[in-house]
């Protein structure tokens, strides 16, 4: 499925805005505009940076009580490769936040075994580090990233959308285990933390598809509206960033197939209708996105499908990117001390660079790449 809409790349304008992400320590309660100052003060003196960079240690005595990080983020989205920032001279957009320490909450619904729907709020630090662990061959975080951005800010604007129609609907499709739900937690967690100024903290409501269906002949409707009601007062906080999250939505659609064929009761119908009705409803809200995946492209009922905005395929990784989630996975090994290679690995633009011939400092590094192969 192709994409109802190409975003433009704002990152290959001639002047492109760097973000800064600035995670403070739970015990800081400094105003964020004296944070901002303090941390562009040591940028400055940083001078430049060639990509993507994070500090966790500080000689200053002040970012050390209060600041955790301090990471230049997403430079490598684009197309353009890596260049030498001008820390001085560039345009940085900084966003200050502070993780979440609790996990997870569970929404149920009455009379009912399996848990409605998991409920977090954002930055949460069970989704710390997630979105730079997530690797794809196209440029496919860049693209949602800036899609949401957006779409929000249509919404804060209050762009008429009887001019402009936008759904706030994301639909990610393809096979099992290829991140489509991580890139789901990820895009909410990452615009929690890029839209902080905006909203004071973010919630993302997981739905979980199967309890929406009752044992209860009739009563699957009811416990649709019951859930969406939860989410309806979760909209009505005005500084909140709510994301709903439905993970295989194809089971919801193929139940409505089956049901219209005549080999399950018109309740399941009940169900998807209820749903879809709802979900007309809340992106009327200008701080909601409902963020969906499916991994079985042909189950997916087209009513839902004209719902997205952007239909976007995750398939398989390839070579490349299999090697880079390779060579993370054992930079991170070394970083913690459970492994210390003989020779340093090498990435992959670097091998590309020496047209992969294999020396001393290679070796290691080919080796992983026809792993990856």
């Amino acid at each position: 499925m192709e994409d109802l809409c190409e975003m433009k790349d704002v990152s290959s304008t001639a002047h492109p805005v760097f973000h800064v992400e600035v995670c403070l320590r739970p015990s800081s309660t400094v105003r964020a505009s004296v944070i901002r100052e303090r941390v562009h003060e040591h940028l400055y003196n940083c001078k430049h940076a060639y990509g993507d960079f994070s500090q966790t240690e500080f000689e200053n005595s002040f970012l050390a009580e209060h600041v955790k990080s301090i990471s230049l983020v997403d430079t490598d989205l684009t197309k353009n490769g890596r260049k030498t920032i001008d820390l001085q001279n560039a345009t940085l957009q900084y966003h200050i936040f502070q993780l979440q320490e609790e996990g997870h909450g569970v929404e149920e619904l009455e009379e009912e075994d399996l848990a409605a729907a998991s409920h977090w709020i954002l930055p949460s630090k069970e989704f710390d580090g997630l979105w730079d662990s997530l690797v794809f061959d196209d440029d496919i975080k860049s693209k949602l990233l800036n899609y949401a951005t957006t779409t929000l800010l249509f919404s804060d604007r209050k762009v008429d959308a009887n001019v402009i129609s936008w759904n706030k609907v994301v639909l990610l499709h393809g096979p099992p285990g290829t991140g489509k739900t991580s890139l789901c937690r990820a895009l909410a967690q990452k615009l929690s933390i890029r839209l902080s100024d905006r909203y004071s903290y973010g919630q993302l409501i997981e739905i979980n598809s199967h309890s929406l269906f009752s044992k209860w002949f009739s009563e699957s409707g009811k416990l649709v509206m019951k859930m969406f009601q939860k989410i309806h007062e979760l909209l009505d906080d005005k500084d909140a960033l709510v994301f709903v999250l439905i993970d295989e939505v194809e089971s919801l659609t193929a139940a409505r197939k089956s049901a219209m064929s005549g080999s399950e009761p018109s309740d399941a119908i009940r169900v998807v209708n209820a749903l879809l009705t709802q979900l007309d409803q809340i992106k009327r809200a200008e701080n909601v996105m409902i963020l969906t995946t499916s991994n079985l492209t042909g189950a997916i009922d087209l009513a839902f499908v004209d719902r997205a905005d952007i239909k976007q395929y995750i398939g398989l990784p390839s070579p490349a990117a299999i090697f880079k989630i390779f060579y993370s996975c054992i930079q991170e090994l070394i970083r913690v001390g459970i492994i210390s290679p003989v020779h340093q690995l090498v990435d992959l633009k670097s091998l590309e660079v020496m047209k992969f011939i294999e020396n001393d400092a290679t070796k290691l590094s080919i080796n992983l790449w026809e792993i990856a192969r």
